[in-house]
């Protein structure tokens, strides 16, 4: 029975290659990943690439308490990132520090200025009734016939922002909505009420400078291009809430349409509170359900009651949050009661995030700039390059303590580190794209302590094998003894070094989490490479006459490890064949 598990021991022993190859694959995997992804380099961290860093901080508004929380914090949070990807900023940072600060990192190329007000100021939540769709393009063709819409009604308009029918050159063509439909939660009144004619204006108006505002809003609104980020962040700036706008906003399959929107009716601060929910007992899926204010509940009864008489897309009311349309939900009722709900091509996260945003506008929150700091593409790129050269100088002095002390093994352990060193790079470059990871110089100190904790992985693996062979052990039964001490060693200290790391990641915030994420990542690759490519490759190379005779430049002469020579020559030694074979 011993026989059967020493030859298996030995065949998985001899076939270190598999290990290589595997090893191999994923790099070429991870490589050709990284090439077709478009992203060849690390995502730079403001520190590094330069930028402006905002710090807001939360406070509380009169009259109310401990309304600086984790949800109202983390809605702000989404708040601001959507005015951030308005200015058309790419790559932009908005996290939560602490309990009641919010760090927002704007990269180099973007209008600080710009940002800092953006940022800065509370969110404007309105509702405001819906005059003329169509999509988000310029139309530069007048005469193109429009197309129908996902809900069969033509989502263009014949009411010009004055109230009356347009016979200028407005753009014909059409959109689609969103699919959504409001409805009352608590009670229903399918006549309008009382006032509703108030609003949106219905008569004409004869005054010549109402007229020359509505050729000028046509005009705005037959130029606008939605897709254009710097249009849309333009669109609508330092229009009154009392004056109709234009505006831009996606429908349920993610395209861009132009609006034409009235005067505003209803406030973001009339909006007691809204939340998303599923609807258990009809068909209806996910929903989002409103509660108004006393006030915000009549202003709410009588512009669903107007827009309830009226034609696709007049029927509609948009919710602007920040110039730009979230939603756009027709009524077919006027809605009384205080509640409301709207639903129609929801899944959770969508109605998630659209509760968040009507909630926003009552947030009982309020922000204050603490601090703004700019870094120069000059300064960030000195910091990268005086990274690296730490980084350099560190690699050049383990190779070099390396080479002289280990001699040829140190080919062994310079290859490891090239390899992880490549795995490394190549994980960064992935990680920006996929998770949002940026390179900010605590991540490249990270990199740079994890040259040293790689480095004493091959030591210990080192050591162990010079030990056996101390002992008087050839290098093959050296190297396979050797392994599984060292191997204890290493993760046991690996597993240190990650747990460091993780408690550093989670206790932390901000710059210091790269550093955490940078050092717990290199942790593992460690664990990778030494197992797959460092252990597998000292198998080989044992085979080598140069390792295996304890060449003085090998690193494994018996003689200058002192190895012990009665127990070498006892297992080098052969018995002598006996002259009779009787006698064997």
């Amino acid at each position: 029975m011993a026989a059967p598990k020493k030859g298996r021991s030995a065949s998985a022993q001899s076939r270190p290659g598999r290990s290589l190859v595997l090893i191999l694959i994923a790099m070429v995997a991870l490589t050709g990943g990284m090439f077709l992804s478009g992203h060849h380099t690390p995502r730079l961290g403001i520190d590094l690439a330069g930028g402006t860093s905002i710090t807001l901080k939360a406070k509380n508004e009169p009259g109310q308490k401990n309304a600086v929380n984790k949800t109202n914090m983390n809605t702000a949070v989404g708040i601001i990132e959507r005015r951030v990807n308005g200015l058309g900023v790419s790559e932009a940072e908005v996290q939560t520090q602490g309990t009641d600060n919010i760090i927002v990192n704007i990269p180099k190329g973007s209008n600080e200025k710009q940002a800092r007000q953006q940022v800065g100021t509370t969110a404007q939540l309105y509702f405001r009734p819906v005059l003329t769709l169509a999509a988000g393009e310029p139309a530069p063709d007048p005469s193109a016939s429009p197309s129908a819409s996902s809900s069969g009604d033509k989502a263009t308009s014949s009411e010009s922002p004055s109230g009356k029918p347009s016979d200028s050159a407005s753009p014909s063509t059409s959109a689609t909505t969103q699919g959504r439909a409001v409805t009352g939660a608590l009670k229903a009144d399918a006549s309008p009420t009382p006032g509703a004619s108030d609003s949106p204006p219905a008569t004409p108006s004869s005054d010549p400078a109402a007229e020359a505002a509505s050729a000028k809003l046509e005009q705005e609104f037959t130029a606008l291009d939605c897709t254009d980020a710097a249009a849309r962040a333009k669109a609508g700036e330092g229009v009154k809430p009392t004056d109709p706008t234009v505006a831009c906003g996606k429908n349920s399959q993610g395209q861009w349409q132009k609006y034409i929107l009235g005067p505003a009716e209803v406030e973001g601060t009339d909006v007691k509170g809204a939340k998303a929910v599923f609807d258990t007992q009809g068909a209806a899926g996910w929903k989002v359900t409103m509660t108004f204010t006393g006030k915000g509940s009549d202003k709410f009864a009588k512009i669903t009651g107007a827009l309830a008489a009226k034609q696709s897309p007049q029927n509609q009311f948009a919710i602007v949050l920040d110039r730009e349309v979230v939603s756009d939900p027709y009524v077919n009722q006027a809605l009384t009661g205080g509640n409301a709900e709207i639903s129609g091509s929801f899944d959770q996260q969508s109605a998630q995030d659209l509760a968040n945003m009507l909630s926003y506008g009552a947030l009982p929150l309020s922000f204050e700039e603490q601090s703004v700091t700019t870094v120069t593409a000059a300064l960030g790129g000195e910091q990268l390059h005086a990274g690296l050269i730490a980084g350099a100088i560190g690699l050049g002095l383990v190779i070099i303590y390396l080479v002289v002390y280990y001699r040829g093994l140190s080919l062994i352990a310079i290859a490891s580190l090239l390899v992880s060193a490549a795995l490394t790079y190549v994980l960064m470059a992935l990680l920006g794209p996929t998770i949002g990871f940026a390179l900010n110089l605590p991540a490249v100190c990270g990199a740079i302590v994890a040259i040293g904790i790689t480095a004493d992985s091959f030591i210990v693996f080192f050591e162990r094998i010079r030990d056996e062979i101390r002992e008087g052990r050839t290098l093959r039964p050296a190297v396979e003894r050797a392994w599984p001490r060292a191997r204890r060693t290493i993760l046991v200290s690996d597993f240190v070094s990650f747990l460091a790391a993780a408690v550093l990641f989670v206790v932390t915030v901000g710059k210091v989490q790269g550093f955490a994420f940078t050092l717990g990542l290199t942790t593992l690759l460690d664990v990778v490479v030494v197992f797959l490519f460092t252990k597998p490759l000292m198998t080989l190379l044992a085979r080598k006459k140069f390792f295996a005779s304890g060449h003085p430049w090998s690193g494994l002469d018996p003689r200058r490890l002192g190895a012990k020579p009665p127990l070498r020559r006892t297992r080098t030694a052969a018995p002598a064949a006996p002259a009779d074979p009787k006698e064997a």
